[in-house]
């Protein structure tokens, strides 16, 4: 029997997200409707679903209709020198199948990997679900939670088959910035590593642009065969519910094993799913929802930077660059709280949803403190959820017991 660890964050949220008052736990930017795209579209008389209404509704294009897949390779084409066949993507019922695919497909045992850390849990606990050695590549907070290539470089084993990245990064929001993304591929061609980069919150970037240096690409530009990467339209695209993903890569025997591998899972992704992502990610809709996400997420990072610098005596972060999701550590005159602690007091007396860093993105010895804010929710719903964070940090913030050190033997 396949043994793997309990998935925390996820266990997390379907225990609380359905009945909190405020969720500011969610990861996507704040949902849209079919109604609001056909709104946001530069053709707003199209409709979404006009040629589904006459299809009969069989499994549909198993790979993904040739319309979404055309349309997201002319995206990863952008500004490569190889533009990128639309048979080198693979849509699949959402990221996590895609990043499930391909770690199944790539990795066994014997395989060591080496996972870009913190992150969402799943890419660190199913490869070693499935007998692979994974070692993390810690990023440090007090660095602005930058990447130490040299430890990576010592990282790197004989059997080193896979490096998994995770740009923009959650729960911290930095990004990998694009002259480290260029030395990881280099480090790994010296070797045939494949890089996977799980780019689930690309393109939202919101405190970067692209005349900065450091404005990372996809790793599908860097020329690199054995690269490959993840996305979907719940991130950044605010359409968690219509369960879209992909999986993109320059090596198309990658695709073609993912694709074998998901005909033991889901055989394909709904007609109706399909043709609501075709449409959100056409020309005549992207530029008008990114644009709109963008700016939702620079309000709200803005409301959420001068609640903490106003509450500085009680939590502290490093600013996030990108993505929708802020690591925040509370405190009491220096020492950690008890982050589970907090957060289940705060969900019961105020309705306000946070995920506890040291569950859900630690090993129960790490991020003690932390909490995962999703700021890039309705402005509205953050701005009453931090009044409410606001009114408990003066009358209950005493009841939330900090992290004692160990004493040493």
């Amino acid at each position: 029997m396949v043994q793997i660890k309990d998935f925390a964050v996820e266990q997390w949220m379907d225990k609380y997200e359905t009945t909190a008052k405020y969720n500011v736990a969610e990861t996507c930017s704040a949902s849209v409707s079919v109604k609001d795209l056909q709104a946001l579209s530069e053709d707003p008389e199209s409709q979404p679903l006009e040629h589904i209404f006459d299809t009969k509704l069989t499994y549909g294009a198993i790979r993904g209709s040739e319309r979404l897949r055309t349309t997201l390779a002319n995206l990863y084409s952008v500004r490569t020198p190889t533009p990128l066949p639309p048979d080198n993507i693979l849509v699949t019922p959402g990221a996590i199948l895609a990043n499930f695919l391909l770690l199944y497909t790539l990795v066994g045992p014997g395989d060591h990997v080496i996972c870009h850390y913190p992150t969402y849990q799943q890419l660190y606990s199913v490869p070693a679900s499935l007998g692979a050695d994974v070692s993390l590549w810690k990023s440090k907070e007090a660095d602005g939670w930058k990447l130490d290539l040299d430890e990576l470089k010592e990282l790197i084993r004989p059997n080193t088959k896979l490096i998994i990245i995770n740009n923009p990064q959650n729960p911290t929001g930095a990004i990998i910035p694009q002259s480290t993304l260029e030395e990881i591929v280099e480090t790994a061609r010296e070797s045939s590593i494949y890089v996977f980069c799980d780019e689930v919150y690309r393109p939202l970037f919101h405190s970067i642009t692209p005349m900065d240096a450091d404005f990372p690409s996809s790793v599908l530009s860097l020329g690199y065969e054995r690269t490959i990467v993840t996305g979907s339209m719940s991130k950044a695209y605010s359409l968690a519910g219509i369960r879209v993903g992909w999986i993109a890569s320059r090596d198309r025997s990658i695709i073609e094993a993912c694709a074998s591998a998901r005909d033991y899972t889901t055989i394909s992704v709904s007609q109706l799913d399909d043709a609501v992502a075709s449409y959100a990610l056409a020309p005549s809709t992207i530029h008008a929802l990114l644009r709109r996400n963008i700016e939702l997420a620079k309000t709200n990072f803005a409301i959420l930077e001068k609640f903490i610098e106003s509450h500085r005596w009680a939590c502290d972060w490093v600013k996030p660059r990108a993505g929708t999701t802020a690591f925040v550590r509370f405190n009491k005159m220096g020492k950690p709280v008890n982050d589970v602690s907090f957060c289940e007091t705060l969900l019961e007396r105020t309705g306000v949803m946070f995920v506890p860093g040291s569950l859900c993105f630690g090993n129960g010895e790490e991020f003690h403190g932390y909490v995962r804010i999703g700021y890039v929710c309705e402005t509205h719903v953050l701005e009453e959820a931090l009044a409410a964070l606001a009114t408990f940090l003066d009358d209950g913030y005493e009841d939330v017991p900090v992290i004692k050190k160990k004493a040493t033997a």
